[in-house]
Parts: C-alpha cells; sequence; structure tokens
C-alpha cells in the first residue's frame, strides 16, 4: 500500500477518536451541570414557597387588622350619626314646645286685642258725638260774633292776616336794618384794621419827582461849548432829544425841561458824556443821543428784570418787564409811578393774605395796574382800559386782567382781587406827600366840591375836609328825609365822579339832624 495512503488513514481513525472521546467528556460535564440546576430549581422553589407562605400569613392578618379598624370605625359614625339625629329630636321637641307657647300667648293677646278693639270702637264713636256737638257750637259762635262784627269769617281771618303780614313785615325791616348796620360796622372795623396794618408794614417813603432836571458844569465856561456857534449845538440837542435847555445866569448848571423823565434822563447823560469828552458838534451830538437811548432802553430793561425780582414776581411776558422798567422814569401827580406801583403792589399783597386770598396774584396785579401810563405810542383809551388790553395781550391772568382795567371803575369788577387792587391805589395816592398840586388848583377843587354839594335843593351847607377827601353835606331835616339822604349822598357822588377830576377818591358824607331848641328864663 501505498504508505501516503496509510498515513491518510492513521490520521482519520486518530481524528475520529478524539471526537468521540471529546463528546463523550462534554456528555459528562452536561449531565452533571443539569443535575446541578435541577437541584439548584428545587432549592430556589422551596424558598419560594416559604417567602409565599409567609407573605399570605402577613396580608391574612393585615386584612384582619384592617376588618378590625373598620369595623371600630363605622360603629364610631353609627354613634354619633345616633347622638346628632337624637339632639336634632331633643331640639325638635323643644321648638315644638316654645311654638306652643308662643300660640297660647298670640290666642291671648289676640283676645285682649279684639278687646281694646272694642273700646276704641265706643270711644270713637262718643268723640264723633262731641266733634259733631263742637262743629254745631262752633257754627253757632262764628254766626254770633259774624252778626256781632258785621263781618263774615273769611273777611275777618283776612284782615287778620293782613295786620300779621304788616307787624311782621315792619318787624323784618327793623331786624334787617339793625343786621346791616351791625355788620356794616363790623365790616368797617375789620377792614379799617387791615388797611392800617397793611399801611404800617409797607411804610413807603415819600417820593415825588420834579419836571426839571439841574444838570451841573464845573465851571460856567462849558456853557458855550453847549450853546454853539449861533446856537446849533443847543439847538441839536434839544431836537435830538425833545428836551428844553434852560442856560440863564445860574452859575454852573444848565436846567433840562420835560415833562417826560425818560427824555429828561437821555439829555443829561448825553450831555455828561459830551462834557466828558470835549468834542461838541452836531453830528457829534446825535451820535452821542442815539447811543445814549439805546443804552438806556437796556438799564429800562435791567430795572424790570431787578424790579419783578425783588418783588417775587415769575413768569412775566419780557414786554412787560420792560413797561415795567420804564415807570421809573414817569411820574403821577409828582409821584415817582414805579415806586407807587411798587407801594400798591406790597399793600395788594398784605391785604390778599390777611383776608386769605392768593398773596402772589394780588401782587402781581398791584405792580401792574399803570403799565397803561407808559404807552409806546399815544391812544384814545385811558391808562386803566389800555393796560388791561396790554396785560390780556401778553397772557395775564383774567383776574389780574379784570383788575387792570377796573380800579378806575371802567370795568365791571369780576374778581375779589379788583377792589383791593383800587383800594390799594388809592392808598397809596392818598398818603401824605405821596403826590403833590399847585395851589391854586388845590383851592379851586375845595370849591368846586362845595359849590357842587350846596346847588342841591335842602342842602344848607357843605364842607371839603381831609384834605378834599371826604365832603359833608349838612341838610335841612324839615326839608330832606331819612330816605331821601340815601338818595342825595348817592346823586352828589356820582356827580363828583362825572365832572370832576381829582386823585384817589372822595367820600360823600350827608348828615341830617333834627334840634329841638328851649330856652328856659
Amino acid at each position: 500500500m501505498d504508505p501516503n495512503v496509510v498515513l491518510i488513514i492513521v490520521g482519520l481513525i486518530s481524528l475520529v477518536a478524539g471526537i468521540f472521546g471529546g463528546k463523550l467528556i462534554f456528555a459528562k460535564n452536561t449531565r452533571k451541570q443539569i443535575e446541578e440546576a435541577e437541584m439548584q430549581s428545587q432549592k430556589i422553589l422551596s424558598e419560594a414557597e416559604s417567602k409565599a407562605e409567609t407573605i399570605k400569613k402577613e396580608k391574612i392578618l393585615e386584612a384582619k387588622e384592617k376588618a378590625v379598624q373598620l369595623k371600630s370605625d363605622h360603629d364610631r359614625e353609627v354613634l354619633d350619626r345616633n347622638r346628632k339625629i337624637s339632639d336634632i329630636e331633643n331640639k325638635v321637641k323643644q321648638k315644638e314646645i316654645t311654638i306652643n307657647q308662643k300660640e297660647a300667648s298670640l290666642d291671648k293677646q289676640i283676645k285682649e286685642t279684639e278687646v281694646i278693639r272694642e273700646n276704641l270702637n265706643r270711644q270713637i264713636e262718643v268723640v264723633n258725638s262731641k266733634r259733631t256737638e263742637l262743629e254745631k257750637h262752633q257754627e253757632e259762635h262764628i254766626r254770633r260774633l259774624e252778626k256781632i262784627a258785621a263781618l263774615t269769617a273769611e273777611e275777618a281771618k283776612a284782615q287778620l292776616i293782613e295786620s300779621l303780614k304788616q307787624e311782621a313785615h315792619t318787624q323784618a325791616l327793623s331786624l334787617q336794618q339793625e343786621i346791616i348796620e351791625d355788620a356794616r360796622q363790623k365790616a368797617n372795623k375789620e377792614a379799617r384794621k387791615i388797611i392800617i396794618q397793611s399801611i404800617q408794614r409797607t411804610a413807603a417813603e415819600q417820593t415825588i419827582e420834579n419836571t426839571v432836571t439841574v444838570f451841573n458844569l464845573e465851571s460856567d465856561e462849558i456853557k458855550g461849548q453847549i450853546i454853539g456857534r449861533e446856537g446849533r449845538n443847543i439847538r441839536a440837542i434839544e431836537a435830538a432829544t425833545g428836551v428844553d435847555l434852560i442856560v440863564d445866569d445860574t452859575p454852573e448848571a444848565i436846567v433840562l425841561s420835560s415833562f417826560d423823565p425818560l427824555r429828561r434822563e437821555i439829555a443829561r447823560l448825553s450831555l455828561q458824556r459830551l462834557v466828558a469828552d470835549g468834542r461838541i458838534h452836531p453830528a457829534r451830538i446825535e451820535e452821542v443821543v442815539e447811543k445814549t437811548r439805546k443804552q438806556l432802553e437796556e438799564q429800562v430793561m435791567e430795572i424790570g428784570e431787578r424790579t419783578v425780582i425783588e418783588m417775587g414776581i415769575h413768569g412775566l411776558h419780557k414786554e412787560l418787564v420792560r413797561i415795567v422798567g420804564k415807570m421809573r422814569f414817569r411820574s403821577s401827580y409828582g409821584q415817582n409811578l414805579l415806586m407807587h406801583s411798587r407801594e400798591v403792589a406790597n399793600l395788594c399783597g398784605i391785604m390778599a393774605a390777611e383776608l386769605g386770598m392768593n398773596p402772589k396774584l394780588a401782587k402781581r396785579a398791584g405792580l401792574l395796574h399803570d403799565i397803561g401810563k407808559v404807552p409806546d405810542e399815544e391812544t384814545e383809551l385811558s391808562h386803566a382800559l389800555l393796560g388791561a388790553k396790554l396785560a390780556e395781550k401778553y397772557g395775564e391772568n383774567p383776574a389780574v386782567v379784570n383788575a387792570i382795567g377796573a380800579h378806575h371803575d371802567e370795568m365791571e369788577m369780576q374778581y375779589v382781587i379788583s377792589p383791593i387792587v383800587q383800594a390799594c391805589d388809592a392808598i397809596s395816592g392818598a398818603r401824605p406827600g405821596a403826590r403833590r398840586e399847585i395851589m391854586q388848583q388845590y383851592i379851586q377843587r375845595i370849591k368846586n366840591l362845595e359849590t357842587l354839594a350846596v346847588s342841591y335843593p335842602g342842602v344848607e351847607k357843605a364842607y371839603a375836609i381831609q384834605a378834599g377827601r371826604e365832603l359833608r353835606v349838612i341838610v335841612e331835616a324839615d326839608k330832606v328825609g331819612d330816605a331821601d339822604s340815601d338818595k342825595l349822598s348817592f346823586e352828589i357822588a356820582q356827580k363828583i365822579q362825572t365832572e370832576m377830576t381829582y386823585p384817589g377818591q372822595i367820600k360823600v358824607t350827608v348828615i341830617r339832624e333834627k334840634r329841638a331848641v328851649n330856652i328856659a328864663r
């Protein structure tokens, strides 16, 4: 045989034997594992059965305990419910007892009410019968009275009512007069107190403005330079400023005359600059005057701003501030207009504060009340109406506008501060030293006042007192009655207001008295 074949066969036999031997070993190992697994499973099953038995016993025990607990809870609920039912039954029984008692009491009250009603019905019948008898007696009495008085009941009633009405009217008039008089006395006393306190607290200085300004010179030689050749310099100054220059024998002085203080101030400052510069000729004069005018306008604005700041007034239009500054160079009856306006503003603020009103608004109206006296151009309107128009134009409060326009009674007063401004304007103008008049004009005004009053019938005498601020009129008691006295006072005041020109206000007092004179001898 071929040796290779033999080797192959031997190898195959060895391989088969190895395989078979491995299978035998594997079979033995597998059987052993199966037995171990069975033993393990038997052990697990026994343990599971033991645990299941234990769990079963525990659950049975828990179920029994739960059943006991539920039974005890149920018994408790049953007891509570039985107790509540018992309480409700007791309450129902108690209510039944109470209702029975109330029914018994109500039956008793009904019976008593029936008895009372019967008694009342009997009494009503008695009262009706007596009323019928009384009406018969009253009718009989009225017939007898009508027969005696020859008047019917209605006529007598009408006469009685008329008599009572007249008596009540008389008493009412008397009481009304007493109340009015008492109120007038108290009001006058309080108003006098407030006015006096306001005047004392302001205590303004006496300020008088003149219509001339004296320009002092270092020497009389400068007068010739100011006059110029053939007077051309002085004519140029007068033409540029609108002021009259009076050059006389007064040593080292030139008088500047003009009713416009602003023009006088421009002329004074211009002369001061021309004299200091030394170059005085018409062209230079016009240049200096124009420059001075512009600087004075700035000064006017500065004065206005300083004034409103010092017075504590805010939000004023710039044009109104400029007008306030211009008042520094104006005068009224010789009284500086700005000082007068500041004085009125302070008085208005104090008086408004005393009366519980707005002092700032009153002070604002007092400062602006005379802005119509410094217009930029001439107009036919009075200064009060023009001032109101300007204030309205520049957005002032309606109360301020009305106070400005009404402070000389040229507009109807619509706000409470209007009479305050009017009164404070009169106080500032009437205080001693505030204003001045020419003596002849003052005397003539006093005579005109007295003559006007004497011209009325029944007037015996008339006297102007307190520097013409009060007119006392004495009338004949036989010709002028009490009622006519009020009318006469009103008519004289109205005639003075329409026909005469005067500062402040004039009080007209009519005096009527009856004198009985006898002589014991």
